[in-house]
């Protein structure tokens, strides 16, 4: 008699048997003619410029994550927006809670600077001349 951790291991099993002889089956039927345009990076259209290796920006990934919290959260919202009557001003407060909590981790993440796109220009440092900073350059010059 099989348990129900044996019907599941026999269903994993025939899951992995399945996608290997998929991939067995259309390796074996499948035209091998490689041509350098095939071998190519495909980027949407456009031909590739430069190297498929290069290094990407930070940026595009921290924008692309933030974009996922937010959106998860503003979806959140719908459900709650249809039922929270039914729940009275408990359901409605913890709705303005949370839109609270999600304000503020936007207003976070826009003050920290993450969501804009270009990046910030690097500020050298200045070096503010005073009579001392003179005459210990004055004093160098000389000894050189």
């Amino acid at each position: 008699m099989i348990t129900e951790f044996g019907k599941v291991f026999i269903f994993l099993l025939i899951a992995v048997l399945f996608v290997i002889v998929a991939i067995a089956v259309s390796r074996l039927i499948r035209p091998a003619r490689p041509t350098y345009e095939k071998l190519t990076t495909y980027e949407c259209g456009e031909n590739p410029e430069g190297s498929p290796w290069i290094k990407f920006n930070i940026r595009f990934y921290v924008v692309a994550l933030i974009f996922l919290i937010f959106d998860v959260e503003v979806v959140l919202l719908i459900p709650w927006a249809l039922v929270y009557k039914q729940f009275g001003w408990a359901g409605f407060l913890v709705g303005g809670f949370f839109l609270i909590l999600l304000a503020i981790g936007m207003a976070y993440e826009w003050r920290k600077g993450d969501l804009e796109w270009d990046r910030p220009r690097p500020q050298p440092p200045v070096i503010k001349k005073t009579k001392s900073t003179q005459t210990v350059i004055k004093n160098e010059a000389v000894e050189v």
